[in-house]
């Protein structure tokens, strides 16, 4: 006999499917159930977010969601399969060919954090909770898939700008990652924290990019 496949929660078992709700042959539901699971982790952190909870947050009963991803350990490489490396491929991609000046690299990271903070308002937070925070569940990620990719290729044409006398020798070009990286990620992790301090809900995303880069420029002595 053939098992009914798990189905979306239901109020009642009488109750019918509300209007916009997709079912559980839905194309639309994995994406949602990601979405669900990013939600709980950005806000609650992976560590204190079980299936329960995203089975919550997304309507659904935890047996579909054990029916798509089988655990919490496959919905978590699911989810950075799906929603994370896709928004740091993005940030790769957006990085200048190896012959570009340092001040056009300076710019294309700055606005390609820019970038995708935008498409994926969630990557503050999480970098933030998973990351930094000791005992993250993505610092591994990081170090491991992001780091060789990015910041240790940041720093490598950095040191060569430098001994090219395109960089002020005064820099070290392995800080100069962790500077870019301080000032274009920490500021939209924090943004609720200044905007209400200073009251600069004036300050919009491009007027960040903008003093960015120019404090960057003259910081770096390119010229």
């Amino acid at each position: 006999m053939v098992k009914n496949r798990p189905t979306a929660r239901k109020s009642s078992a009488a109750s019918p499917r509300l209007p916009g709700r997709p079912g559980a042959d839905s194309p639309e539901l994995r994406p949602r159930l990601l979405d669900a699971a990013l939600a709980c982790y950005v806000r609650d952190g992976v560590a204190a977010t079980s299936l329960r909870a995203i089975a919550r947050e997304a309507d659904v009963t935890p047996a579909l969601l054990h029916y798509y991803f089988g655990g919490g350990e496959q919905l978590l490489q699911a989810v950075v399969e799906e929603r994370l490396v896709p928004a740091i491929d993005g940030l790769r991609e957006a990085l200048p060919p190896e012959a570009t000046d340092v001040a056009g690299l300076v710019a294309a990271f700055v606005h390609g954090i820019g970038e995708i903070v935008a498409r994926h308002p969630w990557l503050p937070a999480l970098w933030v909770r998973e990351v930094l925070c000791e005992g993250g569940a993505l610092r591994d990620f990081l170090l491991r898939r992001v780091g060789p990719q990015i910041p240790v290729l940041l720093a490598q044409r950095f040191a060569q700008a430098q001994r090219q006398g395109a960089l002020n020798p005064d820099l070290d070009p392995r800080l100069l990652v962790v500077s870019l990286i301080g000032l274009t990620l920490f500021p939209a992790a924090s943004a609720p924290i200044w905007r209400s301090l200073f009251g600069a809900d004036d300050i919009d995303a491009a007027a960040l990019r903008g003093h960015t880069i120019a404090l960057l420029d003259r910081g770096l002595g390119i010229g």
